[in-house]
């Protein structure tokens, strides 16, 4: 049954109320709608808690998509109650582990920003996360640090627009990824738009992000790993430059 995906219309938002709709044999469960974001795109999906009538929680260890986008299928931990067909729940999304997550894929595409090259794959994460980009180039991971802060202090607006999927197909130069085609099927696709106008950028992209540049916070470029001849890997994290970096 497809669900109300909530997260695509307000990434703030961390509860909401949804009703049991399938329950699968692995226990894992499904919702007329949710504000979980389910795995995809690079973006881990969201944990958290569902609280029931009585007061009582159902841990989660993950969502996920079914067999098709339209589906969202949340997993409870090992041993947690199992809920009835019809029963109504309030959704807990983890909100501190969310909001990481929206600030580290925000970060992502400021990295795109300043490096537009093709990219070849990522992977968001609470701490760390990775882009892969086309590119044989030498750069200097301290001044990618410093553009990509100079961003983020100049406090642009991040925020959606949403095209059809026969405009996206007619302009296939906005897709940066050159391995991971942008989640289409549903009618409409997400361009996550950053700066007035989109003066900064405009990309087609699923997953969730903050409201403006400045909540990404400091930020700094790791490590830059050389993955083949022609493929260089980018390791974000939080916070400044260390010399152990």
């Amino acid at each position: 049954m497809a669900v109300n995906a909530l997260y695509r219309d307000d990434f703030y938002l961390s509860t909401a109320e949804a009703v049991v709709t399938a329950i699968h044999e692995d226990g894992g469960i499904e919702l007329d709608q949710t504000c979980f974001y389910a795995t995809s795109g690079g973006q881990p999906g969201d944990t958290g808690f569902f609280e029931r009538a009585d007061g009582s929680k159902i841990m989660l260890g993950q969502t996920r998509h079914g067999p098709i986008k339209d589906i969202i299928i949340h997993v409870p931990l090992e041993g947690e109650a199992q809920p009835i067909l019809g029963e109504k729940l309030v959704l807990h999304v983890d909100w501190p582990r969310r909001y990481k997550l929206m600030r580290m894929h925000t970060a992502c595409h400021l990295l795109s920003v300043v490096c537009p090259y093709p990219i070849t794959g990522a992977a968001v994460g609470e701490d760390e996360s990775r882009v892969d980009f086309d590119m044989s180039e030498t750069i200097d991971k301290d001044e990618v640090t410093a553009r990509m802060m100079a961003l983020v202090n100049e406090n642009h607006p991040v925020f959606l627009r949403w095209i059809t999927d026969e405009e996206l197909a007619a302009n296939p130069g906005i897709v940066k990824s050159k391995n991971v085609r942008p989640p289409i099927g549903l009618g409409r696709v997400s361009l996550v738009c950053i700066g007035d106008d989109s003066a900064v950028d405009s990309q087609p992209c699923g997953g969730t992000h903050v409201s403006e540049t400045q909540e990404v916070g400091a930020i700094h470029i790791a490590k830059i790993e050389k993955k083949g001849k022609e493929n260089r890997r980018f390791r974000i994290r939080f916070g400044a430059p260390t010399d152990e970096n």
